[in-house]
C-alpha cells in the first residue's frame, strides 16, 4: 500500500497544479488589444457602454458587444475617469480589487512550486533507499544471491585441480561446523584469492563451493563497483557488505577482483581516483576496525602481480590458491567429466587423448569436445568417435581447415620446404620437442605448420636453444633451397627472438652479461629502464649472437641432410600431413604408405573444388610435366634458376587458363 500511496499522492498534486493553471486561464474570453487613445476616444464618443477596471487594466464593451482591453497610465486620478462621469448615464462602470482568487487560491498557487520540488526531493530519495532498478539505485550493489534453480555444480563436476578442490572443501567445512574449529581456538580465513591462466576452472570452483556450502552464496564481478560516478564504487562496496551482514555467516565470491584491486598510486590523478576510493572501502570492510564480520570473501584473478599489497596480506585474502594448467592427470579428469553428457564410443583411449593435449586448459578441453559433438551431428553419427575429437584438437590448437583456400605450386612448395626444415631440425637436435604432426593444410592464418607436444617439466638452457635453432628450421630451408627468403617466417622469428630475449634479460642465461635480471622496471608508471645504454647495447648484440648462431646451426643441419629435407617436402606435398612415426621413416630413408583417405567432411569440399575447375586436355600433359620438374630435387644454383623459369612459366599458364573460363562464361559473374 505504501508505494501505491506515494503514486497517488504525486498525482494529486499535479491534478492541483493544472487545476490553479486552468483556472487561471479559464475565464478569458477573446478580447481585442486596443491603444489607450483609441479607448479615450470611443469613451467621447460614446461607443463604450460598459467598463471594467482593475487598477491599470480596462476591460471595455462598446455598443456592438465587441470586447476590448487596454492599459491606462498609471496616476492617482486617471485622466479617463472624467470622462466615464461625464457619460455616467451611458457608460456601466465596475472597479474590480488587485486579485480577485480566493485567499486559499491564491496562497496554494504560490506555494505550488516548492510543493512540487519538495515532493518530487522525497520520491527520488524514497526510490534511492528502497533499491529500485530504475535510475536511481546506482549506488546499490549489484550483487546476486545464488539459487539452485539452475544446473546445480559440485566439486563431482571439478577435475584437474585436487589441491584447490581441497583448500575450499576446508572452507566449507569451516563454515558448516564452526563450533569444532572454535574449540581449538582457529579462527576462520577472512578470504580465499584464486590466481591462475585464463581458462583454468576459478569460476566453476566458486559455483562448485556455493553448491555445496549451506549458507547464503553471493556473486559479483569486480568491474560492477566501477563507475564514473565518485563515491558510487564505494557505496557499492558498503552495500555489498551490508547485505552480507543481514545474512551472515555467509560467502561472497568477486569475480576479476584484479578491475578494483589494483596497485594505488600507480595512475596520474593520484589518491582521488574513484577506483582507489573503492579499494580503500573493501580494504576497511574486508578488515577494519570493525573486526569479525562473518563474511567470507573467494576472489579470482589471472593478473595477481597487479593486485595491491595491502589487498594480499594475512587477515584480507589469508589463503591463496594457484591453479596451474591441468597436467595429464588432470586432462584425463576434466576429458572424462565432460565427455559423461556426449554419447561416445566405448575405445576412446582417454589417457592417449590427455596425452596429445598438453597446454591445454579445463576451457579448451571443453571446447574440443563440444566441438567434437558438433562435428559427430553435423554428419549425422549417433556418437563421437575418434577421428571427430582429433579433428576436434587440430582446430582448437591451430584453426579450422582452409581447403577452399586455393594455393599455387609456388605457395605449395614453399610451404612444404618452410615446415619440413622446422620438422628435420627437430629431429635433428639432439633435445628438441616431441613431434606431433606436420601438415601444409592451410588452418586458421597459417598456410601450414608443424605440431608440437611440448615437455611439462621445466626446460635447460640447451633445450630452449634447441628450441630457437627448431624456430628458425623454416627460414633456413627457404635458404638452403630457394636462396631467398618470404615473410612466413614472422611468427618463427618472433619466438626465437622472444625467448633470446628471456634467456638475456630474465633467466639469467647469458655468460656475458651474467645471472642479473634486465627486465624494465614494471613499478614504474613511464616503464624507465633499469640499466645503462652501453648494457642495452650488449643486451642487443648478446640477443642477436644467439639468434645467429642458431640460424647458421640450422642451416648447416639442413645442407648436410638436403636429401631428407627433400623427401619430406615430398611426402608433404603429396599427403600434406605426415605424423612423427611417418617423419621418423623418412628421415631412415624408408618409403611410407600413400595417402590416408579424406574424411567426408574434406571430400564434400574437394568435391565441390573438383566440380568448379575446367580441365584442358591441350595443356594437360604439358602442365604435368612442368609440376613433376618443380617437385624434383634442386641441388645447385642452376637447377634452382631453372625451377624459377619453370615456375613463372606454370604460374603464367594457369593464370591464361582463369582468363579463358571466365570468358567462356559470359553468364557466370562470381
Amino acid at each position: 500500500m505504501q508505494p501505491r500511496f506515494k503514486n497517488f499522492t504525486l498525482y494529486i498534486l499535479m491534478a492541483i497544479v493544472i487545476l490553479a493553471i486552468f483556472s487561471h486561464f479559464a475565464s478569458e474570453t477573446d478580447v481585442r488589444e486596443l491603444p489607450y487613445s483609441n479607448f479615450i476616444g470611443m469613451v467621447e464618443r460614446g461607443q463604450v457602454i460598459n467598463v471594467t477596471v482593475k487598477h491599470i487594466n480596462i476591460e471595455f464593451e462598446d455598443n456592438k458587444n465587441q470586447n476590448f482591453r487596454t492599459v491606462a497610465p498609471q496616476a492617482t486620478t486617471p485622466p479617463y475617469l472624467d470622462l466615464l462621469i461625464k457619460n455616467k448615464d451611458n457608460v456601466k462602470v465596475t472597479f474590480l480589487p488587485l486579485e480577485d482568487w480566493p485567499g486559499w487560491l491564491q496562497i496554494l498557487f504560490n506555494l505550488a512550486p516548492w510543493v512540487i520540488i519538495i515532493g518530487l526531493w522525497f520520491y527520488f530519495i524514497s526510490k534511492m533507499q528502497s533499491g529500485s532498478p530504475r535510475g536511481m539505485s546506482f549506488g546499490r550493489s549489484r550483487v546476486k544471491m545464488f539459487t539452485e534453480t539452475k544446473e546445480k555444480v559440485t566439486f563431482k563436476n571439478v577435475a584437474g585441480c585436487d589441491e584447490a578442490k581441497e583448500e575450499l572443501a576446508e572452507v566449507i567445512d569451516f563454515l558448516k561446523y564452526p563450533k569444532k574449529y572454535k574449540k581449538t581456538g582457529a579462527r576462520v580465513p577472512r578470504g580465499v584469492l584464486m590466481m591462475g591462466p585464463p581458462g583454468t576452472g576459478k569460476t566453476l570452483l566458486a559455483r562448485a563451493v556455493a553448491g555445496e556450502a549451506n549458507v547464503p552464496f553471493f556473486h559479483i564481478s569486480g568491474s560492477d563497483f566501477v563507475e564514473m560516478f565518485v563515491g558510487v564504487g564505494a557505496s557499492r562496496v558498503r552495500d555489498l557488505f551490508e547485505q552480507g551482514k543481514k545474512s551472515a555467516p555467509c560467502l561472497i565470491f568477486i569475480d576479476e577482483i584484479d578491475a578494483v584491486g589494483r596497485q594505488r598510486g600507480q595512475g596520474i590523478s593520484g589518491g582521488n581516483d574513484e577506483r582507489e576510493q573503492t579499494l580503500n572501502q573493501l580494504l576497511v570492510e574486508m578488515d577494519g576496525f570493525e573486526g569479525d564480520t562473518g563474511i567470507m570473501i573467494i576472489a579470482a584473478t589471472n593478473r595477481p602481480d597487479i593486485l595491491d599489497q595491502a589487498l594480499l596480506r594475512p587477515g584480507r585474502f589469508d589463503r591463496q590458491v594457484t591453479i596451474d594448467l591441468p597436467d595429464i592427470k588432470g586432462r584425463e579428469g576434466i576429458l572424462q567429466v565432460h565427455m559423461k553428457n556426449i554419447p561416445i564410443i566405448d575405445s576412446i583411449d582417454v589417457e592417449r587423448l590427455a596425452k596429445a593435449t598438453p597446454g591445454f586448459s579445463g576451457a579448451d578441453l571443453a571446447n574440443m569436445v563440444n566441438e567434437a559433438a558438433l562435428l559427430a551431428a553435423r554428419f549425422n553419427d549417433e556418437k563421437v568417435q575418434l577421428h571427430h575429437l582429433e579433428e576436434a584438437r587440430d582446430k582448437v590448437i591451430m584453426g579450422p581447415e582452409r581447403r577452399s583456400k586455393v594455393l599455387s605450386d609456388n605457395e605449395v612448395r614453399n610451404t612444404a620446404y618452410h615446415e619440413a626444415g622446422h620438422a628435420l631440425v627437430s629431429l635433428l637436435v639432439p633435445r628438441g620437442m616431441e613431434i606431433h604432426k606436420a601438415t601444409i593444410i592451410p588452418r586458421g592464418r597459417a598456410l601450414g605448420m608443424v605440431s608440437y607436444l611440448p615437455k611439462e617439466d621445466m626446460k635447460t638452457r640447451e633445450e630452449i636453444i634447441d628450441d630457437i635453432c627448431v624456430a628458425l628450421g623454416g627460414r633456413s630451408a627457404e635458404e638452403v633451397v630457394f636462396g631467398t627468403y618470404t615473410p612466413g617466417a614472422t611468427n618463427d622469428i618472433q619466438k626465437a627472438t622472444h625467448f633470446a630475449r628471456a634467456m638475456v634479460t630474465k633467466w639469467g642465461m647469458s655468460e656475458k652479461l651474467g645471472t642479473i635480471n634486465y627486465s624494465e622496471n614494471t613499478d614504474n608508471f613511464f616503464g624507465i629502464k633499469s640499466y645503462s645504454e652501453s648494457t642495452a647495447r650488449d643486451i642487443d648484440d648478446e640477443i642477436h649472437s644467439i639468434i645467429s648462431s642458431q640460424l647458421a646451426r640450422a642451416t648447416k643441419l639442413l645442407t648436410d641432410n638436403r636429401e631428407t629435407l627433400n623427401r619430406i617436402a615430398e611426402a608433404l606435398i603429396t599427403h600434406e600431413t605426415l605424423t612423427v612415426d611417418e617423419l621418423k621413416s623418412l628421415q631412415a630413408g624408408e618409403e611410407i604408405g600413400p595417402p590416408q583417405p579424406k574424411k567426408r567432411w574434406q571430400n564434400d569440399v574437394a568435391d565441390d573444388d573438383e566440380n568448379d575447375s575446367v580441365v584442358h586436355d591441350d595443356g594437360e600433359s604439358d602442365h604435368e610435366e612442368d609440376r613433376k620438374q618443380i617437385l624434383s630435387p634442386m641441388n645447385d644454383d642452376s637447377d634452382q634458376s631453372v625451377a624459377r623459369i619453370l615456375v613463372e612459366e606454370a604460374i603464367e599458364r594457369e593464370n591464361q587458363q582463369s582468363v579463358e573460363e571466365v570468358d567462356s562464361k559470359p553468364g557466370d559473374k562470381s
